[in-house]
């Protein structure tokens, strides 16, 4: 048993498997540590810490320097054993903690915590944590930090991200096995946590962590957006549009969103008894177009329309297989119209599909195809418009989309855009049938195959929002907000402060449109206090455009979309609070556009190099 030390220019490390505590110190002194315990937590709700280890030893290769330990006896008769390995890569100062567990029964365990969380203990203004909750959260040091579930991929982690901020120095955690990743939150730590993969933990897991002096979270997000652009994983919009030339017509769109038709099931949470005009409506295909002419009249030139609703029953109704173009609204003689008339006025024709809600009353529906849970049975959800339906096994989805949009084809239906409803905001799934077992990880492979199937057709590809995983693979996104205490309550509250910190990351990637028009605060992930407009303007981002906008409306659009024009293909390079101010904000982009506003105004000043 001892105490290890392993020094680096950029930060020493002091490990002592037998307690389970490490330090790092940097060399302006400041100090990281871990003083709690890792552990295991079981199925049946039983939670054992690690022992002492039976094994540990100084380990060293031509590249890092670390300590390795072996733990057993998590409980009597078990089998299972615990191995780790903490390591400093001399070349980069990287610091990573990597566990493997052996022995596990299938559905044994129900997480894994390793390592343990840096304790922070920073005082009111002295610091604050960064979680890549949707677009982004920091909370100031003093804070409980609150969340229920914690998941990396979901809302709860746009990005495998965090990192804490310290009287200046501070760190990225970045989770570099992400998909069977969680965390949780206790008082001030951030605990990665481990979920099995298939029932079994299956594989080893590892965080890394950069530390750095004179970090914020602008710095953060650089460690991170370094990392994946190393790893081949920062496609930028410009590479997309190499690989795609539609795209190029995508920056400065305003996004025009309408539906076509709506049927809901009696056996939705949606439906409304005794009251037939709001389960089943349409607006015809041809109406549509007219208001699109009306539109362009107002001077809108540049827009995407997202129109749901155009399958046989409406607006999430049998998906996968919605055909035929609603009858009522128009048929496909009617889409084929639509979409001639939107390419006629210079927009974008942009549709929503769906190919993880499985529902049951849809013409192919069989189980066979479903997800299967690890006890046999399967999914289900009566929510949505359609009623009861299960998910799609994402193995089987790029069959489906590659089949439909086939469809279009032979029907003459021009589509330059498709949104694959939730594939970037949903939990990825697993599915343990024995026909088309998938975990986490294939999930998004499967995933992006469906959006590089519309790649490959020359049609621009959306999703929800942005998961880091599926981003390589999606051009457009429906939006990208913050996580509030209520989502889509009209007063809700900002969690912690806002940042763009999925922007400082990936701005030149994606493009991002925001909810709102000037003079209009709330929405959906907008605190009530806030204007979607103008976190458009900061971002470099354009807007929505309603599809009856006055000609006042269509200017106030138009100079968000022009701003994000010219800014689509650059990076967000920091971001920052003007004289410590959370309602003043600043933002630079690599360009040498530098962006104010000020979101109790409303007011803002763009200056151009």
């Amino acid at each position: 048993m001892a105490e290890y030390r392993i020094e680096h220019r950029m930060l020493a490390l002091t490990a002592d498997p037998v307690s389970c505590q490490y330090s790092v110190t940097l060399p302006n002194g400041a100090l990281w540590r871990m003083t709690q315990r890792p552990y295991i937590r079981f199925a049946d709700g039983r939670v054992a810490a690690f022992p002492a280890p039976v094994r540990e030893e100084r380990s060293k290769s031509g590249t890092y320097d670390g300590v390795r330990a072996v733990y057993e006896g998590f409980s009597p008769g078990a089998e299972l054993s615990v191995a780790t390995h903490v390591w400093i890569d001399r070349t980069t100062g990287d610091l990573f903690f990597e566990v493997r567990v052996d022995g596990d029964r299938m559905g044994e365990i129900e997480a894994v915590s390793f390592p343990a969380p840096f304790d922070f203990g920073a005082l009111p203004g002295h610091g604050y944590t960064v979680l890549s909750r949707m677009q982004g959260t920091l909370v100031p040091a003093g804070e409980t930090i609150r969340i229920a579930n914690g998941e990396i991929f979901e809302r709860d982690g746009y990005m495998p991200l965090y990192g804490q901020v310290r009287d200046g120095s501070g760190y990225a955690a970045i989770y570099d096995t992400p998909y069977d990743a969680k965390y949780a939150l206790e008082e001030d730590r951030v605990v990665p946590l481990w979920r099995p993969s298939l029932g079994e933990m299956r594989y080893a897991r590892r965080m890394l962590f950069r530390f750095r002096e004179g970090c914020d979270h602008s710095a953060i997000a650089k460690c991170y957006r370094a990392y994946v652009k190393e790893r081949g994983q920062l496609v930028t919009l410009r590479e997309k549009i190499a690989r795609n030339p539609a795209l190029a017509r995508l920056p400065g769109c305003a996004v025009i969103h309408e539906g076509i038709a709506v049927h809901i099931s009696p056996k939705s949470d949606y439906y409304t008894p005794g009251e037939p005009e709001k389960n089943d409506y349409y607006t015809s295909f041809d109406e549509r177009a007219a208001q699109l002419r009306a539109l362009r009249a107002r001077g809108l030139e540049k827009g995407y329309t997202h129109f749901d609703g155009w399958g046989y029953h409406g607006y999430d109704n049998l998906h996968p297989s919605p055909f035929p173009p609603n009858e009522a609204a128009g048929g496909a003689a009617g889409m084929r119209r639509l979409s001639e008339t939107t390419r006629e006025l210079g927009y974008l024709f942009g549709i929503h599909d769906q190919y993880r809600d499985y529902y049951h009353d849809g013409p192919d529906f069989s189980f066979d195809e479903a997800v299967t849970n690890m006890d046999g049975s399967h999914p289900y959800c009566s929510v949505w418009y359609g009623g009861p339906h299960s998910f799609l096994c994402s193995a089987r989805a790029a069959d489906y989309v590659r089949r439909n949009y086939a469809e279009f084809e032979r029907l003459g239906i021009g589509i330059d855009g498709s949104y694959l409803d939730v594939f970037s905001v949903v939990n990825l799934d697993e599915c343990f049938s024995k026909e088309h077992p998938t975990t986490r990880e294939q999930c998004a492979q499967n995933r992006r195959r469906c959006l590089d199937i519309l790649t490959d057709r020359g049609i621009i590809p959306s999703s929800e929002e942005v998961l880091d995983c599926i981003l390589p693979s999606q051009a457009l996104c429906h939006h990208a907000p913050f996580y509030t205490t209520e989502l889509g309550a009209k007063d809700a509250r900002a969690v912690g402060v806002p940042i763009p910190l999925l922007n400082l990351v990936y701005h030149d990637c994606v493009v991002i449109p925001w909810i709102g028009l000037p003079g209009q605060r709330g929405g959906w992930g907008i605190p009530g206090a806030d204007c979607a407009y103008t976190h458009a303007i900061l971002n470099g981002d354009p807007v929505y455009c309603p599809i009856g906008a006055d000609e006042a409306q269509v200017a106030a659009v138009k100079a968000a979309c022009e701003s994000a024009e010219r800014l689509a293909c650059q990076e967000m390079l920091r971001h920052e609070f003007v004289d410590g101010d959370f309602r003043r904000q600043r933002t630079t982009f690599a360009d040498g556009t530098v962006i104010e506003v000020d979101f109790n105004t409303e007011e803002y000043r763009i200056t151009t190099p």
